[in-house]
């Protein structure tokens, strides 16, 4: 009889799923924007990822808004892994928008409006607030509950200290169930805002550190507050113009975000929100953030969308525009004619351009190695030779999907390390593009709907490559 085999239980706590561009850490500069040989994911382009690492600093600085960038290269050349490098590198203050050229034409909305919302995204504001805190070291905290069920509400006192004061506050239902959620004792330290109620726990008090209490690992000892129990505290929100629109144009506000269903928003809501948010900038109240747009296969938006974006780069507001494509000279979409990357001339003028080259042997091989890392596949250095080798001759995407289906052969055989035999099985399972076209002429009688007539060598080797 077969053995029953369990699946492990496995903790979903944690998102730990692969991409193809998971081990992307950032662009890999020094302090000096010098292009490191390996690091933070990145391999290789080193004139590439220079020139991204000079955009990226005018960017922090906010000296450049409006200004667009095409990074363009054969397909597997690592434009959209420089694309990430970049959003990494920002940092989460700087919001990153990320589209499809192609989503544009498949939501339920006009693609003018479609681009509008992606600008917009890609736009932050950063709302200053001063609240009223009150911040002090629980001294006791007092419950009295009836004890007659559903007579009269539960009240109780708080008292709060700092270094300077003591004071007894009274409390109601609702503060004392915020208390309890929040698990507050005598030797915390917490933050209550003035207008909301809401309770912030900032740790335990460090005169209660010697208590004999057992306590885990992640208790965080603080200092008694000084001055007074009230305070003024700046406080700072960072939301995108798109988050403002959609707020203040559906009926159901917030929960639209969440929902995904935004829909057109009217331009008068727009005006308002860019005259108010002009106003909080003129009081001090908030800042502008210009973030950065990036449109992923550029060629695939039509000339209606191109003359859009040329107006949309000259709006004051607008982020920084980063396209990508692996076209050469080829039609603008919705036109007869060719230009080249399939983007009109009068917006490549305007764009930037970073071009990337395509990879080394010895690059292919690094860059092996840090995927074979990333998905946890040990490897002999003659299986990586060979996978090196593969990647040369067939395209690195190819050698790539073949670590894990690699891994899974070695598994089989209740082996640990990766040898040149399961990537030969592997290589001769899945096919690569050339050998795949190559099958295809053999054969293409046999296939349905097959229109091809007599097709020489040379020309299977003109349509893979």
């Amino acid at each position: 009889m077969a053995e029953l085999k369990l699946s492990e239980s496995r903790d979903l706590t944690r998102i730990e799923r692969i991409g193809a561009h998971s081990h992307i850490r950032g662009l890999g500069l020094d302090s000096t924007l010098e292009p490191r040989d390996v690091s933070e994911g990145m391999v290789g382009q080193t004139s590439a990822r220079k020139a991204a690492g000079v955009i990226l600093q005018m960017i922090k600085d906010g000296k450049i808004a409006g200004r667009a960038v095409l990074i363009a290269g054969q397909p597997g050349t690592g434009k959209t892994a420089i694309a990430m490098g970049m959003a990494k590198s920002l940092g989460l203050e700087t919001p990153f928008a990320m589209i499809a050229g192609s989503e544009l034409f498949s939501l339920e909305m006009s693609k003018t409006e479609a681009l509008t919302q992606a600008f917009r995204k890609a736009i932050g504001v950063r709302i200053k607030e001063e609240t009223e805190v009150i911040e002090g070291e629980v001294v006791e905290v007092q419950i009295d509950r009836p004890s007659a069920s559903g007579a009269a509400s539960k009240s109780g006192k708080l008292t709060l200290k700092t270094t300077e004061m003591e004071t007894v506050y009274d409390l109601g239902a609702k503060m004392i169930e915020a208390l309890g959620k929040e698990k507050v004792s005598s030797g915390d330290v917490i933050a209550i805002d003035k207008a909301s109620g809401k309770i912030t726990k900032l740790g335990r008090s460090f005169s209660r550190s010697r208590d004999f209490d057992a306590m885990g690992p992640q208790v965080k000892f603080v200092q008694c507050p000084d001055g007074e129990l009230q305070k003024r505290k700046e406080v700072v929100h960072c939301v995108t113009l798109h988050e403002i629109d959609v707020i203040n144009s559906r009926t159901q506000g917030f929960l639209a975000l969440f929902t995904g269903d935004t829909g057109e928003i009217r331009a008068e809501v727009r005006e308002q929100i860019d005259t108010k948010v002009a106003e909080w900038r003129e009081e001090g109240k908030a800042e502008i953030v210009p973030g950065v747009l990036f449109i992923d296969e550029v060629h695939m938006l039509d000339i209606e969308c191109f003359s859009f974006l040329n107006r949309a780069l000259e709006n004051e507001m607008a982020p920084i525009l980063v396209v990508a494509t692996n076209r050469g000279i080829t039609t603008i979409r919705g036109t007869n004619y060719k230009s080249p990357h399939g983007i009109p001339i009068d917006l490549l003028d305007r764009l930037l351009i970073i071009s990337t080259q395509p990879y080394t042997e010895d690059e292919i091989r690094k860059i092996l190695d840090i995927r074979s890392q990333e998905e946890d596949v040990e490897m002999s250095d003659g299986a990586k030779h060979l996978l090196t080798k593969i990647g040369v001759e067939t395209s690195l995407r190819y050698a790539i999907h073949l670590i894990t289906a690699a891994a899974l052969a070695c598994q089989k055989r209740k082996a640990k390390v990766v040898e040149l035999e399961d990537i030969n099985r592997v290589y001769h399972l899945f096919l690569d593009v050339k050998r795949s076209t190559q099958y295809l002429m053999e054969y293409q009688n046999q296939y349905m709907f097959s229109e091809t007539g007599e097709v020489d060598e040379d020309d299977i080797n003109a349509m893979v490559s």
